[in-house]
């Protein structure tokens, strides 16, 4: 190779741009690799070193043709809302199968101790390395490894299934070339809704305040939508230091075309140690957002016109009553 050269051949076979920032340790896909609790990492995932927008654009250059070999597997697998006990029986026998685990890194602490010692590595990014991790997790596929790619609740919800597919897919590469395949786990709303009784059981709209891959404008509008009809919803990601006005305007909303005494369930961490499970009214919402309650660990759910609060559990009613008698 001559010193001119500005790549270098990585663990997988792949070709990936050289790091200047000798500090960064190499992964085995070319990528910067950091454990849980690694300093080294920056706060957005990735290298550390350049500003977040280089960080996202900086790429590994491999594609299907860069690989000998044939590819492995790689399974997008949900963790469910937290606790070891509450992920599905798939979900641990895939992580046992898998030879790599690409996740970010609060998820793979989520992970029993067992599956983290039995694998033969582990790659985490901290948040905000989505792009950089799921493409490292599929050039681990591609180099011949079974890879699982985790994440918390489910793959299909807020998560990282399609971008695997879209990244294999930037490569050249098929889903079924591969063996894509996903584990689904519980999400967020519905294991939140069995922490508060029964808020979910008609029809329900999931919508994400966070405006960083969907604009605001488009956020609100979908908020007008479904609060104006008899849907209840789920709100994720409401409230962090950079979303204020994004938690405020929906509130704001979601008054606009609902009753303030209307029940909205608060869960905080849910499966986690501080888990925290309240219902208040949609008009006391606004009040919450200074407080510890509400952050992007929380999920709300806010009820319908029909949802009501009965022995401290929230319920909305399917309709039995309109043609059974009971």
């Amino acid at each position: 190779m001559s010193e001119s050269d500005t790549t270098t051949e990585s663990k997988c076979g792949g070709a990936t741009a050289e790091s200047t920032d000798s500090a960064d340790a190499e992964s085995e896909c070319g990528a910067s690799s950091s454990k849980p609790g690694d300093d080294s990492a920056s706060k957005c995932g990735g290298s550390s070193g350049g500003s977040k927008k280089e960080q996202t654009a900086e790429k590994v250059e491999a594609t299907i043709e860069d690989f000998d070999g044939e590819p492995g597997q790689l399974v997008a697998v949900g963790l469910g809302p937290g606790r070891a006990s509450e992920m599905t029986t798939l979900a641990k026998d895939t992580l046992r199968e898998a030879d790599h685990i690409v996740g970010y890194t609060t998820y793979i602490e989520l992970l029993p101790d067992d599956i983290v010692e039995d694998a033969e590595d582990i790659y985490s990014t901290p948040m905000c390395g989505e792009v950089s991790r799921t493409e490292e997790a599929v050039d681990r596929t591609l180099a011949g490894n079974d890879v699982a790619i985790v994440g918390s609740g489910d793959p299909n919800v807020y998560a990282l299934a399609g971008l695997a597919l879209e990244i294999l897919e930037s490569k050249g590469s098929t889903a079924s070339m591969v063996d894509f395949d996903v584990v689904a786990g519980v999400p967020a709303a519905q294991s939140c809704a069995a922490r508060l009784g029964a808020p979910l059981v008609n029809d329900t709209v999931t919508i994400s305040l966070s405006d960083h891959l969907t604009s605001m404008p488009t956020i609100e509008s979908r908020l007008h939508a479904a609060a104006k009809e008899g849907f209840t919803i789920a709100i994720y990601n409401p409230w962090s230091r950079k979303r204020r006005s994004n938690y405020e305007k929906c509130c704001e909303i979601l008054l606009e075309h609902r009753a303030p005494d209307t029940p909205v369930g608060v869960v905080h961490g849910a499966g986690r140690d501080d888990e925290e499970v309240e219902i208040v009214e949609l008009g006391d919402l606004p009040d919450l957002g200074e407080t510890d309650l509400v952050d992007m660990t929380t999920t709300l759910l806010v009820g319908n016109e029909e949802t009501y609060v009965w022995d401290d559990r929230m319920v909305t009613p399917r309709g039995y009553e309109q043609k059974y008698e009971y």
